[in-house]
């Protein structure tokens, strides 16, 4: 104990600070707190030399001896701030300190507010909220061992591969069994997960298996888009354990060895012919895993869960997440993608450009940089391509749209000599269809030349020939003869007539 009596004494016999704090093996910053409220007080060696020590400890520091003026924690109240994201002793304390002061009352210093709270967590039996937050993380995992289904035909026996899900904070867990460890049974057990739940954490901490994790290296994670996408859709961040890290997870890890012994190596006897019965077999042992007491804390998986963890998770969403594939492909020339053996369109701006392609059950989504450029409702067994009249080019739409009516229609607007070289063009071919390249030859005339000269060459064609061809229009209106009258040629052909053919004498004698 700090000798106050002393501190005293040898300052009013003019020794210094240091001098002090080495005699009476002190710190100095000690010596100097009792000097300013010794000051501050009027406590001196001079007036109070015939105090005790303690008496002037009292003198100094009066709190100390009256511990109502402290501020008591409400404990309860901060076991259940501590279950909230992002909150820790030293913000409560904080927290605690400033309300204490607004009080007029003394905080306890950090050490003994922390000591305070965990004889708390003894005295209640509640569960320490320190590194584990209730809802904040779901740890996820296949078993290393397998469970078997027998083929009642052969005989043969395919393996099961078992889920894992675990809480972090109440351990609250789930298993179920899978033919397979790809994406779609990846991801199916995830959603399976959350249904028993009822609810998502907002952290998922997988293992680095290519089913989910692509790449995870110093710099960055690449997810499985698949995997991702189904996060963003429940609200839950992916953060994957470290490479041979196996303590990032150990609830899962944990878990993986005590359901291999309680559900796995509890079933290894039995024989199941199928994935509803193995299943089936594998919830029941669950159920006995979950409600087992735990050997140093009181109650169960359940319990706990339900106590302290279930009102934490985020709440489902009112639909299920439905599983999607992702593929990639270069747009070719006819701006069509293949999915499934169907043939879908996209704009043809992006020909030559490589684009993620989404399919679910229902839709076909495509994405260029992220950003989708066109949508189908997915389609079986058609072996013609799905093409939106958008995604065509100009030449193509009217292709699609060219047909009798729309060559006549268009042939009537421009005047009735155009109208009848379109039904000769029409006319032209056994098959209707064949002439449609002619056609549409003559309505892109007009882009080149006015509707009037359209049909002047028109009218010049069949003064021709009651069956003009389209070279033929396509040759007057290039040397540009509809713009002459036949009037005028007459006129012309007659006065030349009148003179005959001249010759000139080249002759050198006719000189």
């Amino acid at each position: 104990m700090i000798n106050y009596h002393e501190i005293l004494r040898l300052r009013s016999n003019g020794y210094t600070q240091r001098q002090i704090a080495l005699s009476l093996h002190c710190s100095r910053n000690t010596i100097s707190e009792i000097y300013e409220l010794s000051d501050a007080k009027g406590v001196s060696w001079d007036t109070h030399s015939n105090l005790s020590n303690q008496e002037i400890v009292r003198l100094l520091y009066p709190e100390k001896e009256n511990p109502g003026l402290r501020k008591i924690p409400d404990y309860t109240l901060i076991h259940k701030e501590l279950a909230r994201p992002g909150v820790t002793l030293t913000l409560l304390w904080s927290e605690y300190c400033e309300t204490s002061q607004a009080e007029g009352l003394i905080p306890y210093q950090y050490t003994q507010f922390c000591d305070y709270y965990r004889y708390y967590i003894k005295k209640s039996k509640a569960t320490m909220r320190i590194k584990r937050k209730p809802g904040n993380m779901l740890e996820v995992d296949w078993a290393g061992s397998t469970l078997f289904i027998t083929d009642n035909i052969t005989g043969d026996l395919i393996p099961a591969y078992v889920f894992v899900a675990a809480l972090s904070c109440s351990q609250y867990s789930y298993a179920e069994a899978f033919a397979s460890m790809k994406t779609e049974e990846w991801i199916n057990a995830h959603i399976h997960a959350y249904q028993f739940f009822q609810g998502v954490t907002r952290i998922l901490v997988p293992d680095n298996l290519k089913t989910g994790v692509i790449k995870h290296g110093k710099s960055e994670v690449i997810l499985n888009k698949a995997y991702q996408e189904m996060a963003e859709y429940y609200g839950t961040a992916v953060i994957p354990a470290r490479p041979y890290s196996p303590k990032d997870k150990p609830n899962a890890e944990g878990s993986v060895g005590v359901i291999s012994t309680w559900i796995i190596a509890a079933l290894r006897n039995e024989r199941f012919f199928s994935f509803t019965e193995l299943n089936k077999a594998v919830k029941c042992k669950l159920s006995e895993f979950n409600q087992k007491p735990f050997q140093k804390k009181v109650g169960c998986r359940l319990s706990a869960f339900e106590e302290e963890e279930k009102s934490f998770l985020i709440p489902l969403p009112a639909n299920h997440y439905e599983l999607s594939s992702w593929a990639t492909a270069t747009i070719q020339m006819d701006y069509l993608i293949n999915v499934d053996k169907c043939q879908y369109s996209v704009p043809y701006e992006y020909i030559g450009h490589s684009v993620d392609i989404r399919y679910t059950n229902k839709t076909i989504e495509v994405f260029y940089k992220n950003i989708r450029i066109a949508s189908h409702l997915k389609r079986y067994n058609i072996t013609s391509p799905i093409v939106l009249p958008e995604h065509m080019p100009e030449n193509h739409k009217r292709y699609l749209s060219w047909n009798r009516d729309t060559f006549l229609e268009w042939a009537k607007s421009v005047g009735k000599n155009t109208l009848c070289i379109m039904e000769i063009l029409l006319n032209s071919y056994k098959i209707e269809e064949q002439s449609y390249k002619s056609c549409g030859v003559l309505m892109k005339l007009a882009d080149r030349f006015s509707f009037e000269r359209i049909e002047l060459a028109c009218e010049k064609a069949l003064y021709y020939t009651p069956t003009p061809s389209l070279k033929m229009i396509q040759t007057i209106l290039k040397k540009g003869q509809d713009s002459v009258k036949e009037s005028d040629k007459t006129a012309n052909n007659q006065k030349s007539e009148q003179y005959g053919f001249t010759r000139r004498n080249t002759h050198k004698g006719a000189m």
